[in-house]
């Protein structure tokens, strides 16, 4: 599995440091998070924190509300961090559905541009571009990933295609998979089912009640991979530090058999 969060989790396990990060490359990583609203930002703003200050990657954040401030989770578990040092991230605040549609649909005009495209693209909150009839309709849904999964592969062949030879750009997009007001259950699997035909890894925090703490999930969706899946323990410690933990053993083995299950009912 090779996916931008694992680089993320690393990053923030106790003891660890940045001089061994290394960004992912060789096979697509996109991936969907899923999880509480405000975890599933804190953890992208990690992750676009990672990419453009500790790997030194360009990163295109779409969200359609402002950022005001720093997360708290974020300030304090990157001391010191200030929103202007965040030069290799660029935020992109769009309304609606079809202006985030516009908007990614135009970097295919990079091709021409010198500087070098984003390797990160985010998208915080795709539920929230699906309001009144289109929160039911996997149309826009499939849509919107068919054109993320395309634009990082096109910006891919760009980097590829100069000098180094180098250089991947990956999807990340969080969504909330129970849609408030949906008529039908069986709508936000149904959008799910979509969503993971163009995102290879799935990431889902599932809060452990009252103890500010989460237990994280990464696994990939093509029922081909030979990748099992991942099992993380997340904890907010005093002063809305984010530590990430492995699991292994018995907790491993039950993600496995997840991953095992899911796959003998799905399909790329």
């Amino acid at each position: 599995m090779a996916d931008i969060l694992g680089v993320v989790f690393r990053r923030f396990a106790p003891g660890s440091g940045t001089t061994d990060l290394v960004f992912p490359s060789g096979v697509e990583g996109n991936t969907l998070v899923l999880g509480d609203v405000n975890i599933r930002r804190s953890v992208l703003f990690l992750s676009a924190v990672t990419a453009a200050t500790d790997l030194g990657l360009k990163v295109l954040f779409f969200t359609q509300t402002p950022f005001q401030s720093l997360p708290v989770s974020l300030r304090a578990s990157v001391p010191g961090l200030k929103l202007e040092s965040l030069k290799n991230v660029k935020f992109v605040y769009v309304k609606t559905l079809e202006e985030l549609v516009e908007d990614v649909a135009s970097l295919h005009e990079l091709a021409s541009d010198v500087a070098s495209p984003p390797s990160l693209i985010i998208v915080d909150g795709l539920e929230r571009y699906l309001q009144g009839p289109l929160q039911d309709d996997p149309g826009p849904v499939a849509h919107v990933a068919a054109l993320l999964h395309d634009t990082a592969a096109f910006l891919t062949q760009i980097q590829q295609s100069r000098a180094d030879g180098q250089g991947l750009c990956r999807v990340m997009l969080s969504f909330q998979s129970e849609c408030e007001g949906s008529r039908d259950s069986e709508v936000p699997d149904l959008l799910l089912s979509v969503l993971d035909r163009y995102l290879q890894v799935r990431c889902t925090f599932e809060e452990i009640a009252g103890q500010n703490e989460w237990q994280v999930y990464l696994s990939d969706t093509c029922p081909s991979s030979a990748h099992q899946g991942q099992q993380w323990h997340m904890g907010q410690q005093a002063g809305g530090v984010l530590e990430f933990r492995p699991v292994i053993g018995e907790g491993q083995q039950i993600l496995d058999q997840r991953d095992k299950s899911k796959q003998g009912n799905e399909s790329c």
